[in-house]
């Protein structure tokens, strides 16, 4: 990748500035709604911001300040619909699951800007997500009943883990959009901020993030995703691994040496 902006598909752009790379969903006429180009566009450029070395942390937003996402976009999913059961599953579930899942295991940490609506697609993403921050006027449903279907792209599964399998079962059986506060206290982000802040408040967090050695973020990362819906003894297993992984390197070198010659009052 290149800085400050790289070549990428119409409807996703990529720009890094030092350690962050910032990526805009880029369809505002539709919402930003996920076409399988889209999410096709997202995967390619999801591989290329992993092998890009320079990039250590990553923004997902949408562009405009109405939507981050519409969620999947009804035209291409109604084609594949009709095309029948192994054309739906291959287009739909095995293509929006594959995202979901790409954006959870992500080894550099993913911090989604909530920018506006987040329904279906939208709010599956930012469950997938390990971090993320909402404006104000942000609203998240689970539309997907209305179209007389559950949740597609992993939230089913994702939501009840966070929020809880009744708080969960409120927003899939009802449909009925939340504002950014009650994603708050569901656990769906981190933190709402004003408007004019959210792409600054996202990066703030990423800066932060920054601060510590790669092979350490990439780990935390790891463990808490591999290990959160095992029992804990498999967590616990999980854990020692990446310890493992992390004992040869020089994060963990020079950790402990700023650690043992810090001034000692």
């Amino acid at each position: 990748m290149t800085s400050p902006a790289t070549t990428t598909p119409t409807t996703v752009l990529a720009s890094r500035e030092g350690g962050v790379t910032t990526i805009t969903i880029d369809r505002p006429e539709k919402l930003n709604a996920l076409n399988y180009a889209t999410i096709d566009a997202l995967m390619s450029v999801l591989d290329q911001v992993e092998a890009d070395e320079e990039t250590r942390a990553v923004i997902l937003t949408g562009s405009g300040r109405r939507a981050f996402s519409a969620g999947a976009d009804i035209g291409d999913l109604a084609a594949s619909i009709a095309g029948g059961v192994d054309q739906a599953l291959r287009d739909v579930v095995r293509r929006g699951q594959g995202l979901t899942r790409r954006i959870e295991t992500f080894p550099k940490p993913i911090i989604v800007a909530v920018n506006g609506l987040a329904y279906g697609g939208g709010c599956e993403i930012t469950e997938a997500a390990p971090l993320a921050v909402a404006a104000e006027h942000a609203t998240f449903a689970k539309p997907e009943i209305t179209l007389g279907f559950p949740p597609p792209f992993g939230g089913s599964q994702r939501l009840p883990r966070l929020a809880g399998r009744k708080r969960a079962l409120e927003m899939i059986l009802t449909g009925d959009p939340i504002d950014a506060r009650r994603a708050y206290e569901l656990g769906l982000v981190n933190r709402v901020v004003p408007a004019d802040d959210l792409l600054g408040a996202a990066r703030e967090l990423a800066e932060r993030i920054l601060r510590h050695a790669p092979s350490a973020v990439s780990a935390c990362l790891a463990a808490v995703t591999r290990g959160v819906n095992v029992p804990i003894d498999e967590g616990l297993a999980v854990e020692a691994s990446w310890f493992a992984v992390t004992v040869p390197t020089d994060g963990v070198a020079s950790g402990l040496r700023r650690f043992l010659d810090r001034p000692r009052g």
